[in-house]
């Protein structure tokens, strides 16, 4: 193994905690992985990593060896951005996660011409509404809904999207629909909250040119956006999301607007991915193609 590929390798098995699933992610064998981080260790001359039967954790030396080749690693690949056939070219395995609705309803049925226009991307996609952390999981981008906390990724805002409050008839005919945004607060409200943070988001309209938030009383909350839709759709109480998501149970009757004098602030969607990468031919093409799709599809 070239001494490229031994420090990706090393830096991933930092990243992951495993040499099993680094090599899984560079795609050769466990026995390889463990060969090669030997004999940059024997190179070396110093001890790398630490490795127990749970974990893998990089030494003092290790880590500033890590931190010193990470910055190597960004600078072979914003050389290799210089060529131009590489860049007309991109090539490689591309990983990311997707929220559900963006995976099924936007992305997926348009990943065909990004194909067709990449044909020498591979593309690895997970989607759910779980917190992923890019580095450690080896996630290349991410596309996901609300305002990044996260300062140390890099932001490309994909859209804006507007967002609406809505209930069943079931719900609307046995408690009634709010007739202002202080009703909410004594409405039945379906909890949404991010796995592993027992936060519940409130309702949140615009009043009188004011960004107002309501927390509407419950007894269920999802951690699943389709749970969520489902919640609503069996009569549970309201919920808060982007339009688009719902038009097709709108305009069956199965979902009901209300509140529609006050506006909802738009959710913004932003691809996110972390700054070491942001150079990579593979997730500039592919943010790229994603803007151009989201524009179609909510500026048009």
């Amino acid at each position: 193994m070239d001494r490229f590929l031994a420090l990706q390798l090393f830096n991933r098995i930092v990243e992951l905690g495993s040499f099993t699933e680094a090599a899984e992610v560079l795609e050769i064998p466990r026995a390889t992985a463990t060969h090669a981080i030997k004999k940059l260790e024997s190179r070396l001359g110093a001890r790398l990593l630490d490795r127990t039967t749970r974990q893998v954790k990089p030494t003092l030396d290790g880590q500033a060896f890590y931190e010193r080749s990470k910055r190597v690693l960004a600078e072979l690949e914003d050389a290799e951005s210089s060529i131009s056939t590489h860049i007309a070219n991109p090539h490689g395995t591309l990983r990311l996660d997707v929220h559900g609705a963006h995976a099924t309803m936007i992305i997926l049925p348009r990943i065909g011409e990004f194909r067709a226009r990449y044909p020498d991307i591979n593309v690895i996609l997970s989607s759910g509404d779980r917190l992923v952390d890019l580095v450690k999981e080896g996630i290349d981008c991410v596309v996901r809904a609300g305002r990044p906390r996260d300062s140390s990724l890099v932001i490309r805002k994909l859209a804006s999207l507007q967002e609406i409050i809505c209930a069943s008839p079931d719900y609307l005919a046995r408690y009634g629909a709010p007739k202002h945004p202080q009703e909410l607060e004594q409405h039945q409200g379906i909890g949404f909250f991010s796995r592993g943070n027992d936060y519940r988001y409130p309702f949140s309209v615009i009043v009188d040119g004011k960004l107002q938030e309501f927390e509407a009383s419950g007894w269920i909350s999802v951690s699943d956006a389709e749970c969520y839709t489902s919640a609503a759709l069996a009569g549970c109480g309201l919920i808060q999301v982007p339009r688009f998501r719902l038009e097709e149970h709108l305009k069956a009757g199965r979902l009901v607007q209300v509140l529609s004098e006050w506006a909802c602030p738009d959710l913004p969607i932003c691809a996110l991915y972390p700054s070491h990468r942001q150079l990579s031919p593979r997730v500039r093409v592919f943010v790229d193609w994603l803007r151009d799709l989201y524009a179609e599809k909510f500026d048009g």
